[in-house]
């Protein structure tokens, strides 16, 4: 009986010694793996500290090298060599360096830049089934795309800039159902493009500038999320490409366009940069272009656009760049383009312009070459029509005529109106009527209206000029009953209006000195403040100082939302309930999208807007709203540049500014996630380390007690927790993109959607299955 027990004992320790045998033996296959790629690489020099000895998973991440674990195993790996690295020895076999990559099974972020990697793509790349972010880009890959890219079914970025790659792009690529990015740049791809990548429908950004691609673009009209369309440097053509309304970038230089520019254009109010230089695009050139509300950079150069200008054509306040050069223009150069307020570029040479400069063609010039191409100059398209349009003036001037009497009567009867209310007015109140009549071009000047205030967008009344009477009587004299609480310089009030609905006033009390005109930018600003995510802007009211007509008060309108702060409903000890984990997504999102807009949909962008969980609200659908905002006209320096807005364009939104929101953001997320208050740095730090402790299995686990006990998908709750993580690092350069956050937190809501539609149970936490529960 002993002996039996005493083997009984023998077998045990010898299973547990295979457990930790083969425990170790786990964890060493993916050092191993990691050392064998420094071997196929020939020991680069960002690679030069690995050994055996190496933690790979408490490296810190770094320009050059970033070893990303989960789980005990590797789920992100970035090396960034040297631009311009030669290409590895003969010796180098790209499917022996495949091989070893593919023993990495749970990689989904592989990015492997400026190696020297090369050879063909093996059609065995389909062996990392896991991916999500592909980069392999300035490498010495060639041949051509395999088609098994398309078997990586979750992969949402793929980026093979600067290789050697040849023929056309794979029909099955269009099967990447949540593929974002596609950018196959500077190779030597050639062909027409495939209609499946109609079928991309999360496609964000296209390029493929540099290439040798030909024919004319699929309708891309279809792909509403499409931002970024660049496919300059090829043999496009002539048809102009079809997108749809959202698209922000637009580059077609150096292809073989011949077509109109499409009416569609003029309404891309989220259009920043548009170039078409160095094609033949024939017929008129819209100058509502010029005033596009997003426009910021604008190349027409080098082609045959005909059309007349005049100098009070309309410009975007924010255009930066304008070349018009080498065209068949005519008439006179707007003169907002040679305004001496900010450090615009602009090129108009070599058109018929009156310019009076000698760099522009005769008159004669254009109009022949107008001619010869088939586009006939606008004063020759009525020579032409003449009759016809004889017969019309006469008619329009018959029904004119009694149009013009009826109407000078209204406004003879309407001015003396006016005139008896004005002298019954108090002089020292801006009145509405007064107001309107001095910023009238403010409401109707394409440079100070958003696309998103004539659409009459969110179901919001017209931003508009509210009288004071409007104010007292909504406040009921700004009782103390509706007083809301202080706020910089002022107080906020809840009004109710005569139709019932509730507002937000802000009542901001300024020094004096300064006029309502010193205003009149900021509250530009102010009015392109309507968004789903925003407490959107409704108007504003000035109040002036009776002794030398300066602003005393300003008032601001706001949308009123009901439901209180986000931390009501987190982090609260007295909330009556608290917001599902799947609400908690959505308010996230929404808080992004929000600060999404006021970086990007409006010029300038705010920025550094020191965002904190109580200035979120949330409405009565609990839709998440912004409600504080680095307005610069709440600054003491009203009169002057504010540091911390200024126009945007694609190079700046990566810039400083933009990542203190996105640290910001990052401890809304860490109060999200763990339903702790968070009110020093302290507090940030230490449940920032906590959390990331807490998701490897050990340690106090932080995650709200409110998420844990409810249906919580882990794959979803580990993409908010290492997005939080992200933001919250030291170095502003490190932290991820508004764009990289949108993303991974529509990917978090997807999945936890799928999860909750599933009939999965709740398992405990960090299982291989990857749910979620709650213990």
């Amino acid at each position: 009986m002993g002996k039996e027990m005493g083997v009984k004992k023998l077998l045990v320790l010898f299973l547990v010694l295979i457990s930790i045998r083969y425990s170790e033996q786990l964890q060493s296959s993916q050092v191993q793996t990691l050392l064998r790629i420094q071997h196929l690489l020939n020991y680069p020099t960002a690679l030069s500290s690995w050994n055996n000895e190496t933690d790979f998973c408490k490296i810190g991440p770094s320009s050059t090298v970033t070893v990303v674990c989960y789980d005990e195993n590797i789920t992100q790996l970035h090396i960034i060599g040297r631009k311009g690295t030669s290409p590895l020895p003969r010796k180098f076999s790209i499917r022996s360096f495949l091989n070893a990559l593919a023993k990495l099974p749970s990689l989904k972020v592989l990015r492997l830049v400026s190696l020297g990697l090369w050879g063909p793509l093996p059609d065995k790349l389909s062996r990392l089934s896991a991916l999500e972010i592909l980069d392999l880009s300035s490498n010495y890959f060639h041949s051509g795309l395999p088609e098994t890219v398309s078997s990586l079914t979750d992969l949402q970025s793929l980026v093979l800039d600067g290789n050697r790659l040849t023929g056309g792009i794979p029909d099955g690529l269009g099967s990447l159902s949540v593929l974002a990015v596609l950018s196959l740049k500077s190779n030597s791809l050639d062909g027409p493009l495939p209609d499946t990548l109609c079928d991309l429908n999360n496609l964000r950004v296209l390029s493929l500038s540099k290439n040798n691609f030909s024919g004319d673009v699929p309708d891309l009209s279809s792909l509403q999320n499409l931002q970024v369309l660049e496919l300059e440097d090829n043999s496009f053509g002539p048809k102009f490409p079809q997108t749809g309304s959202k698209i922000e970038s637009i580059a077609l230089r150096n292809n073989k366009f011949t077509a109109n520019i499409p009416e569609k254009v003029q309404s891309y109010y989220q259009l920043e940069h548009f170039d078409i230089s160095s094609n033949n695009f024939m017929g008129p050139f819209p100058p509502s272009l010029l005033s596009l509300s997003s426009i910021t950079y604008l190349n027409v150069a080098g082609n045959k656009l005909t059309g007349m200008l005049f100098e009070d054509n309309p410009c975007n306040t924010a255009l930066d760049f304008v070349d018009l050069s080498a065209n068949l223009l005519t008439g006179s150069l707007p003169s907002c383009l040679l305004s001496s307020s900010r450090n615009r570029i602009v090129h108009f040479s070599n058109n018929c312009l009156a310019t009076g400069d000698g760099t522009q063609h005769p008159f004669s010039f254009c109009r022949n070459e107008a001619l010869a191409v088939g586009v006939l100059p606008q004063h020759q398209r009525q020579k032409h029509a003449s009759k016809v349009i004889l017969a019309l003036i006469i008619c329009g001037s018959i029904t004119g005529g009694v149009i013009l009497v009826c109407l000078t009567i209204l406004i003879v009867k309407s001015f003396f109106a006016k005139k008896a209310s004005a002298q019954n007015t108090p002089t020292r109140f801006i009145s509405e009527d007064a107001s309107s009549l001095n910023t009238s071009k403010l409401f109707t000047d394409p440079r100070y209206i958003t696309q998103a205030m004539k659409l009459g967008a969110l179901s919001l009344p017209s931003y508009r000029i509210f009288s004071l009477e409007e104010l007292e009587t909504a406040t009921n004299n700004f009782d103390t009953t509706t007083f809301m609480g202080e706020i910089p310089n002022g107080q906020m009030y809840r009004g109710q209006m005569r139709d019932g609905s509730y507002v937000t006033i802000r009542c901001q009390i300024m020094k004096k000195s300064n006029t309502r005109q010193n205003f009149m930018h900021h509250i530009e600003l102010i009015s392109k403040l309507r968004h789903q995510h925003l407490v959107s802007a409704l108007g504003h009211c000035f109040q002036f100082y009776s002794d030398d007509s300066s602003v005393s008060r300003i008032f601001l309108i706001f949308e009123y939302v009901p439901n209180g702060t986000l931390r009501r409903w987190i982090s609260d000890k007295h909330a009556r309930r608290k917001l599902t984990w799947t609400q908690r997504i959505a308010a996230a999102t929404g808080v992004a999208k929000g600060l999404q807009f006021l970086h990007n949909g409006i010029i300038p962008g705010l920025f550094s807007n020191n965002l904190k969980i109580t200035d979120i609200l949330l409405d009565q659908n609990l839709v998440a709203k912004i409600s504080s905002y680095n307005l610069p006209i709440l600054s003491e320096n009203v009169g002057k540049e504010n540091c911390q807005t200024f126009p945007v364009s694609y190079n700046q939104r990566e810039k400083y500014e933009v990542k203190l929101d996105v640290y910001d953001f990052g401890v809304i997320l860490l109060e999200i996630i763990t339903g702790r208050p968070i009110k020093t740095k302290n507090d940030i730090l230490l449940l920032r380390n906590q959390l990331q402790v807490s998701m490897t299995g050990n340690g106090v686990n932080v995650v709200d007690v409110a998420i844990r006990r409810s249906s919580c998908s882990s794959e979803s709750l580990r993409t908010m927790v290492e997005m939080c993580c992200r933001c919250l690092y030291e170095d502003p350069l490190d932290r991820p993109s508004m764009e990289d956050l949108l993303w991974n937190l529509q990917f978090a809501a997807q999945v936890q959607d799928d999860y909750h539609s599933s009939d999965a149970s709740p398992i405990s936490p960090l299982q291989p299955s990857g749910q979620l529960v709650i213990q």
